[in-house]
């Protein structure tokens, strides 16, 4: 079955870094949209940044020039690096799969990142 495992969340002071994995597994990660979202307490699930199966990425106008998504499909892996992390960056992130071959989305658990002093 299809699963996607984060990791690398955690505490990080105001302008670190931190960076997220997603694991994949069940299904063909090289052809699939890879993306990450996060949802902020009481505030929608929004999309941080995506790259396609071209490696063609798009990225929310808060987070562009400070996160950077990446892939590796042999490992079928993607990334998330996030640097000058602010307080507002604070939330949970979740990796999400777009099937090429059927357009089915499937979600991670989620990892929190919080960004404190």
């Amino acid at each position: 079955q299809v699963q996607l495992v984060e990791s690398g969340g955690g505490l990080v002071q105001p302008g670190g870094s931190l960076r997220l994995s997603c694991a994949a597994s069940g299904f063909t990660f090289s052809s699939s949209r890879m993306g990450w979202y996060r949802q902020a307490p009481g505030k929608q699930r929004e999309l941080v940044a995506a790259v396609t199966s071209d490696y063609i990425t798009n990225y929310a106008g808060s987070v562009k020039d400070r996160f950077t998504i990446s892939r590796d499909n042999a490992k079928k892996t993607v990334y998330l690096q996030m640097n000058s992390l602010k307080p507002e960056d604070t939330a949970v992130y979740y990796c999400k799969a777009v099937l090429s071959s059927s357009y089915i989305q499937y979600w991670g658990q989620g990892t929190q990142v919080t960004v404190s002093s």
